[in-house]
This record gives C-alpha cells, structure tokens and sequence, in this order.
C-alpha cells in the first residue's frame, strides 16, 4: 500500500481537490486520520484557498467505516487517537473554505459522519449508498452522525437511518435532505467542478461570513456535542454484546475486500440473530 493517502490537486490557487485512496476499501484507520488532519493544517494557513472538494480514487468506496483492526497509531505527522475525531469535525465544519463531499462509491459509518460534516455533498445517483451500519454490530454511531442526521432529516428519518443501518441509495438521500444533489455519475464530475470553481472566484470575507451565518442559524453541533457521542461510543465499544457481534462480523467478511463489503446493508440485516 502507497505510504500517500490523501492527495492533494491544486485546481487552482482558490480551489483544491483532495483525492482519498486508502485500498483496498478505503477504510477509516489512524493513518488517513493523520492525514487529514495535516491536510486541516494547510486548509487553515492558506489564505487563498476557498473551496475544496474531497473524492476517492476509489469507484466503489468513498470513505468507508472505522478499521476495528487498526487502532495503533502511526509513525506520521498528524497521528491522533480517535478522541480526536470531535476537534477534526469541528475544525472542518467551522472552517473559513467551503467543503465538498464528491461521494462515489460506498459512504459507511464513520465515512458517512466525514461526508456529513463536510458543508455540501453531492452524490452519483448509480454509485454511491450510505448507511450508519454501528446498530448492527451491537454498537451506536459516534462521530457525529446522530447529530448531523437529526439536523438534517429530522427525528423519524434518524431513527430509520441509525436503526435500520441499511444501505441508502443517493436519490433517498437526496429526498430525505443529507445529499443536496443525487447526479448522475456520468454527470457527477463536471457539476461539481463547475460549481466549486463557481464558488472560487467569489469574495472570500464574503463567503467566510456567510457560511459562518449559515452555521449560526442551522444547529451546526459543537465539539461538546460531538465529544459526547464519541465519548458515549468509547464506553459502549466495552459491551460484551458489541465483541460477540463483531466475531459474528468478522467472520462474514467485515472490514475485508469482497461480496460482504460491497453490499454491507444488504448482509448484515440478514445474518442471524
């Protein structure tokens, strides 16, 4: 696996695209943590810079869940255990530069908490699915995507959403409220090109503000809020019940590259109780 992780493309002195490719799967692990979080670094000291977008070099794979196998730090600028999570978000949510979530593929779990906290996400309409899949593994999503969800969709849809832990394609996502678009794939990349060079040649005090009274008016979590959960996670990661369910997961085929993966939403609500 190429030690790179994160790739930044400089579209333009206002605008970047950041590729993600982490294979097989583009898990969730400490090492594209680090990278992000050096990535958050550069975003606040460039004072150019005012739109980027994050997409994957993977197809079938945005951002996928957390890598329960993986939990050691790694020897690289920007490594930070998990408790970290909350003050990443934070910083990105907050942040002067708008973000864009391109979602192609697979957005699980903690990747659909990062696609959530991103300002704005578009998705292809054949290609990408999303799901909090934590209740099925005897657990309850940490990383923000209860709040996010609750703003956006409202309480019943939440619930569907963080209960079922099943698989939702782009144009449910975009009914529901979570997805602004669900474009089609073929469509995908020139749409958000277009619209985020858009966005590049405005003002940027101008759009710093106005995303700033957007957040104001919009419930946007705080790090408190955020900590919480992740906290609340941290102890339920303890339960018996959450290590029974993970051996049981583990041994269909979770967090390797295969059938199990690919159609997670669809598998895990038919292994049995």
């Amino acid at each position: 696996m190429s030690d790179k992780i994160v790739t930044i493309i400089h579209e333009s002195p206002s605008y970047w695209r950041v590729i993600i490719d982490n294979p097989p799967i583009n898990l969730w692990d400490p090492s594209l943590f680090a990278d992000l979080n050096v990535l958050m670094d550069d975003i606040e000291r460039d004072a150019d810079l005012k739109v980027v977008v994050f997409e994957s070099a993977n197809e079938d794979f945005f951002v996928n869940h957390h890598d329960l196998g993986n939990s050691d730090l790694p020897d690289r600028p920007g490594a930070k255990p998990f408790s970290s999570w909350p003050t990443f978000v934070t910083r990105l949510a907050n942040s002067s530069v708008l973000s864009i979530a391109k979602v192609r593929g697979r957005a699980r779990a903690q990747g659909f908490e990062f696609a959530l906290a991103s300002d704005i996400r578009f998705a292809s309409r054949e290609r990408a699915l999303f799901a909090l899949v934590e209740a099925a593994g005897a657990s309850v999503p940490g990383g923000g995507g209860t709040e996010w969800l609750v703003a956006l969709v409202g309480r019943s849809r939440a619930l569907e959403i963080v209960l079922g832990a099943d698989d939702f394609d782009a144009d449910t996502a975009e009914l529901y409220g979570f997805v602004n678009r669900s474009i089609p794939d073929n469509e995908l990349d020139d749409y958000v090109d277009a619209f985020a060079r858009r966005i590049s040649r405005f003002e940027k005090r101008a759009l710093q503000l106005a995303k700033k009274m957007v957040n104001a008016r919009a419930g946007v979590p705080s790090e408190a809020d955020l900590w919480t959960s992740n906290h609340i996670l941290s102890e339920v990661n303890n339960w018996p019940e959450g290590a029974a369910a993970l051996t049981k997961l583990q041994a269909a085929g979770f967090g390797k590259e295969g059938e199990f993966e690919l159609n997670l939403g669809h598998q895990i609500g038919n292994l049995p109780a």
